[in-house]
């Protein structure tokens, strides 16, 4: 199957070839074609026997440079070797060219025209040489231009694959990370009430096994809508809550048309969870987290405020990391995430992230 694939692919850059010989110098031949037609008073005939061996002339010899670029592998040197062999190589074509060229018109002036013309003159006075040194220039710098372009572009192909590998392997080593870190902290929740409370801890498992069925038949997709991933909120606060009872309350406000906009997924999930464990778990009363999902000019706005206070060495925890981590991959550092206190017992994270260009609401 590869045998055939390259065997076509092979082909492919073979027929290409050949169409750019034939349509270039067939162009450029028309030029010599009515030259002769028109100054030289050639038949309409010998015309066209001139258009065809002009053709030939410079497909033979451009031809011959390919083979020997092919042959010793010019077209991945240095281009510093490479002008050592071109240079004198387009002076060698350039004479072949002016004399096959000078020995044809010689041929037709002395055997068909019957005129006489000096050989000698003919063949090394005649001023084809700048002619054929022009296009053989022009030829084998298309030639280069076209293989290296070839090359550039291959290489970025290859470069932004390897940079869209790196970058899953990236999420998924996040993921990964994020994954157990949600488990754990939702079975220490259920680890409380195993002892005091065993009808609410089975109803917690059952919960959690939902959430978690879920989860997992999310974890492959990198992006969630904002209804999904609100879904999975709403099952982690009822887990929460039979812990927490009453002291754990949440309002969710977010704006209609932003239910089906697409995000990382787990995002607002570990916000709630992170306000949960720095806010509500540390405050006797307990308290309300806040959610406002909304839209603030060309960027979706995330906001999670809850009860508590931030430390003077506050470092954040490895599920806020991994989310920055996940947001600088995912967003190439366009989205931007906060967190700060807005006053002496409220934390807010805030995080923005940019809209796609063909988003649309």
């Amino acid at each position: 199957m590869n045998d055939s694939k390259h065997i076509a692919s092979h082909t492919s850059r073979i027929s290409l070839y050949w169409k750019c010989q034939f349509l270039g110098w067939g162009f450029v031949s028309i030029y010599w074609a009515l030259i002769v037609y028109f100054r030289d008073n050639y038949t309409l005939f010998y015309t066209l026997l001139n258009y065809v061996f002009d053709i030939f002339l410079g497909i033979g010899l451009s031809h011959f440079y390919r083979g020997l670029a092919l042959k010793y592998g010019w077209k991945t040197i240095s281009i510093k070797k490479l002008l050592l062999r071109v240079i004198p190589l387009i002076a060698l074509l350039s004479f072949l060219y002016a004399f096959l060229a000078n020995l044809k018109w010689y041929l037709y002036w002395t055997f068909i025209a019957e005129e006489y013309r000096d050989l000698v003159e003919a063949l090394f006075f005649h001023p084809v040489f700048i002619t054929g040194l022009r296009l053989m220039s022009i030829w084998i710098l298309a030639y280069h231009l076209y293989h290296y372009y070839q090359k550039e572009l291959q290489t970025a192909k290859e470069n932004a694959k390897l940079s869209l590998l790196a970058k899953q392997i990236q999420l998924d080593n996040l993921v990964a990370q994020l994954n157990p870190h949600f488990l754990f902290n939702s079975l220490n929740s259920i680890k409380s009430l195993v002892i005091e409370n065993p009808n609410t801890a089975r109803r917690a498992i059952d919960l959690l096994s939902d959430l978690l069925r879920s989860s997992i038949y999310e974890k492959n997709k990198e992006f969630i809508s904002i209804k999904e991933e609100l879904g999975l909120v709403h099952d982690y606060i009822e887990i929460e809550k039979l812990r927490f009872e009453e002291r754990l309350a949440i309002a969710i406000h977010v704006d209609e048309e932003l239910q089906h906009f697409k995000i990382p997924t787990l995002t607002i999930q570990l916000l709630v969870e992170n306000a949960i464990k720095h806010g509500i778990d540390k405050s006797i009363e307990g308290g309300l987290i806040d959610v406002k999902i909304t839209r603030q000019e060309d960027k979706l706005s995330i906001q999670v405020q809850n009860p508590g206070k931030l430390q003077a060495n506050h470092s954040q925890g490895v599920g806020l990391e991994n989310l920055k981590e996940r947001l600088r991959i995912q967003y190439q550092n366009k989205a931007t995430f906060s967190l700060k206190m807005m006053d002496k017992q409220t934390v807010l994270a805030h995080l923005l992230i940019p809209f796609p260009d063909h988003e649309t609401l």
